[in-house]
Parts: C-alpha cells; structure tokens; sequence
C-alpha cells in the first residue's frame, strides 16, 4: 500500500505519527491521522489489507467530535483510546491544556485492524488476534500521553526561542549604541538613532525621547527625538514629567498605565491605549523647573516615552528593563557630550586667554589673534568651493590663525612694542617668532596639524619668506591662507608706525602681491569673495551679522577636533 502524508502538523510531529505507524504495520494493521479538519495527512498500511478510507474519516470526525464536546474533567477521567468500530481503534490528538485549561483537537489517530474472522472453523485465527488488539490499543494510548508531552515541550521551546531571539535583538541595540556613543556625534543624531533602533524589536504606534531646551528665553521640556505616531504638547510634556516623578518617588522604575488590568489610573488623551515612561537621569545641571532629583538622588534630565503597544495588550516589566536601559545609555551620551562641551569651551577659552596675553604685549595688535583667525576661516570656507576642503581641515586652519603669533611669548616686549624703525638684529628676533610658536606646539600631539600654520604663516611665493625660504607649492595651503589673512589683517589696522589702511588700499595691495608675496590661488578666492560683508563681521562683534556667522561657538566647535 502506498503511504501518503500531509503538511497540517507540525514537521516534528508527522515524524513521530510515522515512526508510530511503521510499528503499528509490524503488528500487522493499518495506521491513520487526520488533522482537525477531517483531511487525511498520513496513511501507512501494512500489505495486509486495504482501508476503507470513506470509514475512517467518518470515524476521524467522530472521535474528534467527541473529544471535543465532552469536558475537560470527564476528558482526564476517560480512556483516550474508543473502539470506534470492530475493527478499528481511534483516539483524539491534543496539544497540552492552554492557560483556560482547555485543549482544542488537532487531529485524530486511527489504527485499523483489518476484518475480524467469527466462524467456528475461523476461531483460533480469531483468539490469536487479540493479543495484538491489547497491545495496539495500549500502544495508541501511549501515543496520545506522548504526543501531548511532545507538543508541551516544542511550545516551551518556541517560548524560550522567542525570549532569547528578543534578548539578542536587545544585546544587538546596545551593544550598537554603546558603539554610536562618540562625543563628537549630535545628540540629535544617537537620539534619533536609539528611538528608530528600538522600534524595529518593540512594536508601538510612537515614541519619543524629551530633553529640556530653551524656547523663547524659557526653559521647557521639548521632542528631541522620534519615531510614529506621537505628538506630545507642551501640557502633556509637564504631566508626564510629573507623573513619572510620582511613580519613580513612589518606588517604581517607569510609568507604566492602561485599561488591560484595571482603569486607567491617570487621564490621557483618547488616542492612548497604554503608554510606558521611563527617566533619562543624569547630574544635575542649572536651576531648572524640570530638572528635578528623586528620592533616589537621581536627577531627571529628561524622559523617554512610547504609547500603544502594537504586538500585545500592555506594555511589561520586560519593556520597562528595556526601556530604561535605552533610557541609560541615552543619558549617558548626554552627560558626555555635556561634558565635553565644557571641556571644548575650557580649552578654547584657554587659547584665547593664552593668544589675548601676546596681543596684549602690544596695545595696537589687541584682537588680531582672533582676527586672523576668523579671516582664515573664511578664506578656507571659499577655498572649500574649488578644491577638497574636509570641514575639519577648516577648524585646524581656524586654530592656526588663532595660534599662529603665539611665538611672540619668547620676543622680548621692548622689540614688540618699539615705536619706529627696528634693527636688523631686531628684526631677526622678530622673525624667530614662528619657529618659537612650531616649537611650542610641536610637542603637543593633537597641535601638530595647527603647526604648519604657525610655522609657515610669514613665508612668501616667490620664496623671500621666512624662517624658511619656502616658495610656491612648498608652502602648505594653511601656511598661505593664514599668512594672507595676517597680512590683511596687519594691513587694516593701526600700528605704531603707521595708520590703518582702508580695505580698499589693503585689496589693492594684496592684488599687487600675487604670485610673490601670497599665493596667486589663495590670493584670488579671497579679492573674488563678499570682503566688505567680512568687513562687517570684524567691525561689528556684537550685532547680528557676527551672530549670524557663528563667531561667538565656532571656537568651541573647532577645537572638537583636536580633543576628541
């Protein structure tokens, strides 16, 4: 007899009903399953006889009938294994019970013995086939407990499958923001990140992430970052912070509310099924109406929000670990760019302070450290339209100008501030000043790219330069866009031996120069360039135009890349 087989059970399953019936054929009878809508998935005969397959699914459905209707204590009670007919034994196929102590039928299991011989001369063929009905019997019997047990078991470990799938997944998104986790990079950036991170393994409408921001001179509790369906108002924003204060004082990691279990236990907008809030803490910073620390001692400095779990009735304590330890390490990324922020401002503040002390020395040169350096920022900018010009190249050329005379700390103040002509031995302890300031730097690791600036600022095109005598392509494209913004500079403002030059007078000459004193390149991206709106910028340090560059944060931006 051929064998037919069907796909409604489960891979593992149709492996053990088959392996079942290879044994039932042993004993000399047929073997058949049905799933639970009565369709034949299995039929394995022994060569001994056919079946009557319109009789078996007839009795299929009628053990899974009655297996279905009877309840579950008279289930337990009973035998499993019905004698649907002479010649047949049939038993119902279950899974284990479900959380409602109720199993549904998913198919049945049928062991045909063949036709029973009654007459007298037929008698001892008859008694010698019943110890093999006992023991088939017996046998199915056994087959129901295992299959049972065997379902029981794959559905444990489907369960523990899906958790360690999950918490792979939540290794995954940590381990990729604790590698994301660089102070160079915007908050907005790892924030944003994080939400969409996190809603590729946690189903919700929305989620977003709130950190305190100064909007209009107030300080409030404004989106930062995220993802769906969510809009948090100014009012909702302060009740969750309160809200969650509440329960975090009250003992509890997160807010967690929804009708699932019991109503709600605060007032929400109707769009919210279940809503989950976990803190962003970190230390506390300035007076602020939201940056409140708990009983804990933990200061919140911002909270992480998502509403309406997609996947399942309510958000849980799975959720709340994950939640917070996202929360965590956005935290943590905050604080570290806050206190790299204060590092960078740090620093920039000790270079000004270092360059301001030079400028210092000489009443008529206050000022042109920082000067030279926002020039060379611009020139560079417009450099960066003809020519490769990475945006870090641009703060370094911005450094350079800032540090470019800080030589000047080993010239003796008497040749610096000296009214009238200088010596020649003079003038050569001027120009040492370079290589002073390339020594000073040199030693320090994260200065080195600044050091051609310093060193090369006062070398010329046509190689009459100094300390050097370097010419043309020998001079690094820093040495030259610091020494023209110098040199514009020098020319625009008053010295001891002279007046300051219009910035005309000062263009004339610098188009006079090109191609000996600055380079013909360099040269030309500056004369071509909005001079006069620079002009502005210098001239005006308070008003909007020298806001509008970035004047007042550019420092600090720029010397990111020399901590970081």
């Amino acid at each position: 007899m051929l064998t037919t087989t069907g796909k409604s059970l489960s891979q593992s399953q149709m492996h053990q009903l088959k392996r079942f019936g290879g044994r039932v054929n042993k004993l000399g009878a047929n073997f058949a399953v049905y799933d639970a809508d009565g369709e034949l998935v299995l039929l394995r005969g022994a060569g001994r006889f056919e079946s009557n397959a319109g009789e078996l699914t007839r009795q299929a459905l009628c053990v899974m009938c009655t297996s279905t209707s009877a309840s579950d204590s008279d289930a337990s009670e009973a035998d499993p294994v019905h004698a649907t007919s002479s010649t047949v034994l049939a038993a119902a196929l279950k899974p284990a019970s479900n959380r409602n102590g109720q199993a549904k039928v998913v198919g049945a299991a049928l062991i045909d013995l063949g036709k029973r011989l009654h007459s007298d001369t037929d008698k001892e063929v008859d008694q010698r086939y019943q110890m093999p009905e006992v023991a088939l019997s017996e046998m199915l019997g056994l087959l129901v407990e295992s299959f049972e047990s065997s379902f029981k078991t794959e559905q444990e470990i489907e369960v523990i499958s899906a958790e360690l799938s999950q918490t792979y997944e939540e290794l995954v998104l940590l381990h990729k923001l604790s590698t994301h986790m660089k102070v160079t990079e915007p908050d907005a950036n790892f924030l944003q990140m994080a939400c969409d991170s996190l809603t590729e393994i946690v189903l919700v409408e929305g989620i977003a992430i709130l950190l305190e921001k100064t909007v209009d001179s107030e300080k409030k509790l404004a989106l930062a970052a995220g993802s769906g369906l969510i809009d948090i108002d100014e009012h909702t924003a302060a009740l969750l912070h309160g809200r969650l204060v509440d329960e975090i004082n009250g003992g509890k990691e997160a807010l967690l509310d929804s009708e699932v279990d019991s109503p709600f236990k605060y007032a929400w907008p109707a769009n919210i099924k279940n809503i989950i809030a976990v803190p962003l803490c970190g230390k506390e910073g300035a007076d602020s109406h939201f940056t409140h620390r708990t009983k804990t001692g933990d200061c919140i400095i911002g909270l992480m929000v998502a509403i309406n779990r997609l996947d399942k009735p309510d958000f849980d304590s799975t959720d709340v670990k994950l939640f917070n330890s996202v929360a965590g390490g956005c935290a943590v990324f905050i604080e570290n760019g806050r206190l790299f922020n204060d590092l960078k401002e740090l620093f920039i503040g000790s270079l000004k302070a270092l360059t301001s002390s030079i400028d210092a020395k000489d009443k008529y040169t206050r000022g042109h450290s920082e000067r030279v350096a926002l020039i060379s920022r611009w020139i560079a900018e417009r450099v960066a339209h003809i020519e490769p010009l990475e945006q870090e190249q641009i703060h370094k050329i911005y450094l350079a100008g800032l540090l470019h005379d800080i030589g000047k700390i080993g010239i003796d103040e008497a040749v610096l501030r000296k009214q009238g002509r200088l010596t020649e031995q003079e003038l050569e302890r001027i120009r040492r000043h370079p290589s002073i300031g390339a020594g000073i730097l040199g030693g320090i690791k994260q200065m080195r790219d600044i050091v051609p600036g310093v060193l090369c600022h006062h070398e010329r095109a046509d190689g009459r330069g100094y300390p050097n005598g370097l010419a043309a392509a020998q001079i690094p494209l820093v040495g030259k866009i610091v020494g023209l913004a110098d040199s514009f500079d020098a020319m625009t403002s008053k010295r001891t031996y002279r007046d300051a030059r219009t910035v005309e007078d000062a263009l004339a000459e610098i188009k006079n120069g090109l191609g000996t004193q600055f380079d013909e390149k360099v040269g030309r991206v500056f004369l071509n360039s909005e001079v006069y709106q620079l002009w502005d910028i210098i001239q005006n340090g308070s008003s909007e135009v020298y806001r509008s560059y970035g004047v007042s944060e550019y420092g600090t931006a720029a010397v990111g890349v020399l901590i970081r």
